[in-house]
């Protein structure tokens, strides 16, 4: 179950940023863009005013006329870099929002938002708030005490295991000062103050915080992007999952940070996805973690994570970027080809 502010507006002017959860609005009519907009939410920006997305990018277009981009702000860099992805994953859409009216914009707006990224976000909750209990729970034994698969109540720092996961790298859960007060909730945890259940086997070095850093076995990537029976092995299930539905062949920043904000949702006592809740913070959470895998000066630990990941997910293309046998025919076949466009060169060059 989400939740958003109760009241719809699309600017009239550039002003408050897109990326930020907009307010709430009923999509009325099938579209393309639904589809679109499920998976653009999941791997390219998911917690944005789609309206204000679309306005805001329209106006810029224009101003960036006499403008270049680099004078913006970066915000503004950010926001019309995601703007211009949302254009990309959908031919003609442009067209669409240029020739449309105020009121067009707002309509595609909200079925990119409520019935695509939004719609996408709550079914995947639904899904994941039961599958994480199945993930944590203890090798050959139950979960003690019980953990209720509908309800989310004694979860977060309510419960022992949740609460260990939950706890903020740095923090000792162990300590029984720390762990009351994050139980009273005295201690106030930020979604900038990234839980223990990102790194790998839950350990955090705070001499080298990257290392482990997001590629915790908790981070069920497959079971979005592939299909839920493909998190442990490989997938059975008849249905194409959401990667190849939509020819998705590599993961992304944004991709990462969606299923991080996911989980630990799910380990949270919370039981609605607001943007107004303090408790989880996720947006503060979901954007902490963009600003990191986007930030330039990280370009080294990005890269090494995503080509990481990729092997984990999306293993049979990497094989195309392995070596060619020698003597293969695969090899005769491009050395031929080779020697032909060296030919043609060289006859060019002499004529």
């Amino acid at each position: 179950m989400t939740t958003e502010d109760t009241t719809s507006n699309v600017p009239s002017k550039r002003g408050s940023s897109a990326l930020r959860m907009g307010p709430r609005k009923k999509a009325s009519t099938s579209d393309p863009l639904i589809s679109h907009g499920q998976h653009f939410g999941r791997t390219v920006f998911a917690l944005c005013n789609y309206p204000s997305l679309l306005t805001n990018g329209i106006l810029r277009l224009e101003q960036m006329e006499e403008t270049p981009l680099e004078d913006f702000s970066a915000d503004e860099r950010r926001e019309h870099r995601v703007f211009e992805q949302l254009l990309d994953s959908y031919p003609g859409l442009l067209e669409r929002l240029k020739n449309g009216s105020e009121e067009e914009i707002l309509h595609v707006g909200e079925l990119v938002r409520r019935s695509g990224a939004a719609g996408a976000r709550g079914d995947d909750m639904k899904t994941l708030k039961s599958a994480v209990l199945d993930w944590i729970s203890p090798k050959g034994d139950a979960i003690q005490p019980h953990l209720h698969r509908n309800s989310k109540i004694d979860r977060g720092f309510n419960h022992e295991l949740t609460g260990s996961l939950l706890c903020p790298a740095g923090l000792d859960w162990n300590d029984p000062e720390t762990k009351e007060n994050l139980r009273s909730g005295e201690m106030l945890v930020c979604g900038d103050q990234w839980p223990i259940f990102l790194y790998t086997q839950y350990t955090y070095d705070p001499d080298d915080p990257w290392c482990g850093l997001l590629r915790s076995r908790l981070l069920a990537y497959k079971h979005v992007f592939t299909s839920p029976s493909s998190v442990e092995k490989e997938p059975k299930a008849t249905r194409s999952g959401n990667a190849r539905l939509h020819g998705m062949n590599c993961v992304t920043i944004a991709s990462i940070s969606y299923i991080a904000t996911q989980v630990r949702f799910a380990l949270s006592s919370s039981s609605v996805f607001s943007r107004t809740d303090t408790t989880t913070d996720s947006e503060t959470f979901y954007h902490s973690l963009l600003d990191l895998l986007e930030d330039p000066e990280e370009y080294k630990e990005v890269d090494e994570l995503l080509t990481w990941w990729n092997r984990q997910v999306f293993p049979t293309p990497s094989a195309a970027k392995r070596p060619v046998s020698a003597n293969s025919a695969l090899s005769k076949i491009r050395q031929k080809h080779l020697a032909v466009k060296q030919t043609s060169n060289l006859d060019v060059v002499s004529s």
